[in-house]
């Protein structure tokens, strides 16, 4: 299992970090025991990137999602009796969300207790990249708790069961009931914030021992039941607060109705029959009274505001309605009076909230596939402004820099030609470099190759950028490219003082490719490389006149090809040497064979023959001796016809 920096556990079932594996093995007998006595006391300290760990990451995400599903519900244990005009709880179904909860604290205190025996990152050790871990128990104990102990411990704690089961209770009946209700719906919040802050991060990765959901439909669903906790915790809030404003009312209808004691009927503890208020004469006129009723009525004139309908809601019997109904407005500021056509209406806001999305996302990469350019260009002349100013570059170097970035940019529009071209296939880049360097044949040198040649020199040729005013070559210095001007102008100007221009289709530096087909050769016994032994160098200044964009072939790209094509561009001398070679040779084995037959003794002679070539034909015109060397005059009958002698 890769870790990254942290280290590797390559063993899917270890519980030992590879620190503390390190850490037993030293050089000397002290050291070593000392080292032993230190392992065996870090026994049982895990690899945070261990598979059980893993594990126990994921189990423990789960059962906080629950947690934090569950959290919200006890919002909902209690609702208004609108016969009695109470509050009462709802003590079955606050006995299964304690137990529900009670669960997932236990496993959060698990999670606790793990913390204390997961090995960490040392700090220092970030900084070097080593990643090396801390293995001893008390480091990660002191480290553990100046971290992330309190947040969990608190998270950890069962406030809401003890506030149900102990404390709400004992003010059943009494007009400190609502202090109790109010301390239970802190209790809740308060506890609802580490929990959810706990459990985003290793959903999102946000720590070295987070984990990441592979399949797409995980991520679709956990992507869901976010949407749908935020609804959730939405609407429970919705609904406590309706019932605040519910309670609210009937404390001002009963500070108005001047009844003895009547704050006592607004809580009912687990139910109206559970206090026997219908002998109490004060509750027949609290029961009877119009301001309490209209605090429950639809027609009530009191500000609810945004919790107009949770009023009503409140009123309701059954947990499963209260909670679809808030649920509903968690996620749309509507109200339905049916339960299925609440249901219906949330699937079509679910489903076009997921197409909304899909069309936002699609947009937004659109949107970033067209400022992408933008945004790289503008990062690379931030770039550059920070090396100049870094290098305290002098002020007439930043202006030609930046000058020159804007040209680059501006000719290449931010696009590698280069690695473009390598992603496709050979041919369709040979088509290519074909139509772009199409300007090669209009040179007379290149006009004259064969176009797997060309080819050659196509894929060798590139891109290169010149700005106003600088110089391609200066007069005494050496040649080092050949250049073809693609768009610009420049100006060559000779040893003679006059200048001439050089435009689109030119080409600048044409005579280096000829001297290195003169200098260039391939010594074949070695197969070893025998390049110039001198440079060649310009007798003129070539300058640019405006901005110019060309392509170039490099002095040793120029060498590369012609050695691998030597045969197909060999100088006409040496093959006209070659040819001369084979006929000399072929003459005097026809003068041995003529002074054999003939007995003869030496003499002139002349003779004429013909051999064919690859190119043309040689002709022997004449063969004389004079002082004693022999001359042979022939004539290459070719395109190239020349007489030697």
């Amino acid at each position: 299992m890769n870790s990254g920096q942290l280290g590797m556990c390559n063993d899917p079932y270890c519980t030992t970090c590879p620190g503390a594996y390190r850490a037993s093995i030293h050089a000397d007998a002290t050291g070593r025991g000392r080292k032993r006595f230190q392992f065996l006391s870090s026994k049982f300290i895990m690899n945070p990137h261990n598979e059980h760990v893993q594990r126990w990451n994921k189990f423990f995400v789960i059962s906080c999602l629950v947690a934090v599903f569950i959290d919200p519900l006890f919002f909902f244990i209690l609702s208004v009796n609108e016969d009695y005009k109470c509050i009462f709880y709802d003590w079955s179904f606050a006995i299964g969300i304690a137990v529900v909860r009670t669960v997932t604290d236990i496993v959060f205190l698990l999670h606790i207790l793990l913390q204390f025996r997961l090995a960490y990152v040392a700090p220092e050790s970030r900084v070097s990249g080593t990643g090396d871990f801390v293995v001893e128990p008390k480091k990660i104990a002191v480290h553990y708790l100046r971290g992330y102990f309190l947040p969990d411990l608190f998270a950890a704690l069962p406030l809401p069961q003890v506030i149900i089961l102990l404390v709400m209770p004992t003010y059943w009946g009494s007009s400190a009931a609502n202090y109790a209700k109010n301390m239970l719906r802190a209790a809740v919040l308060l506890q609802y914030v580490p929990r959810i802050t706990r459990v985003l991060p290793l959903i999102a990765g946000g720590y070295s021992t987070a984990f990441i959901f592979e399949s797409a439909w995980t991520n679709f669903v956990i992507n869901l039941l976010m949407f749908v906790l935020a609804g959730h915790v939405m609407g429970s809030c919705w609904y406590l607060f309706g019932l605040q404003r519910v309670n609210r009312c009937l404390q001002d209808a009963c500070l108005a109705s001047k009844i003895t004691n009547c704050k006592v009927f607004l809580d009912c503890g687990r139910g109206p029959k559970y206090h026997n208020f219908t002998g109490n004469p004060d509750w027949e006129i609290w029961n009877k009274d119009a301001e309490a009723s209209s605090c429950l009525s639809k027609s009530n004139t009191y500000s609810y505001g945004i919790y107009q309908q949770a009023s009503i809601i409140t009123k309701r019997d059954s947990f499963i309605v209260r909670y679809i109904y808030s649920l509903f407005w968690g996620f749309q500021v509507l109200f339905y009076p049916f339960i299925w056509h609440i249901l219906f209406t949330m699937g079509i806001i679910g489903l076009g909230l997921l197409l909304f999305a899909l069309l936002i996302g699609n947009m937004q990469n659109f949107l970033q596939s067209l400022g992408k350019r933008t945004l790289e260009m503008q990062l690379r002349r931030h770039d550059v402004g920070q090396w100049m100013s870094h290098r305290h570059l002098p002020r007439h170097l930043q202006s030609q820099v930046k000058k020159a970035e804007k040209f680059s940019w501006a000719a290449t529009r931010g696009v590698n030609e280069e690695e473009l071209l390598k992603n496709l296939p050979e041919d369709l880049q040979r088509d290519i470099r074909r139509h772009l360097f199409g300007f090669l044949k209009e040179v007379r040198i290149f006009s004259l190759m064969d176009e797997p040649i060309l080819d050659a020199f196509r894929g060798i040729l590139r891109q290169e950028l010149y700005m106003d005013k600088s110089y391609v070559q200066n007069k005494g210095g050496p040649i080092g490219k050949m250049v073809f001007i693609v768009r610009g102008q420049m100006e060559s100007i000779g040893s003679d003082g006059n200048p001439s221009l050089l435009r689109e289709g030119d080409v600048c530096g044409e005579e280096l490719l000829a001297w290195h087909l003169e200098n260039v050769s391939v010594k074949k016994e070695t197969e070893k490389i025998r390049g110039p032994k001198q440079r060649l160098f310009s007798n003129r200044d070539v300058r640019c006149t405006s901005n110019v964009e060309a392509f170039i072939l490099q002095s040793s790209d120029l060498v590369d090809v012609i050695i691998n094509f030597e045969r197909f561009l060999r100088n006409p001398r040496t093959k006209a040497a070659t040819h001369i070679q084979v006929v000399w040779k072929y003459h005097r084995w026809q003068r041995m064979r003529k002074a054999k037959a003939h007995n003869q003794g030496r003499h002139p002679m002349d003779a004429a023959f013909l051999l064919g070539t690859e190119r043309g034909f040689i002709t022997i015109t004449g063969l004389t001796q004079r002082s004693g060397v022999v001359m042979l005059c022939f004539t290459i009958s070719s395109s190239e016809g020349v007489d030697f002698c």
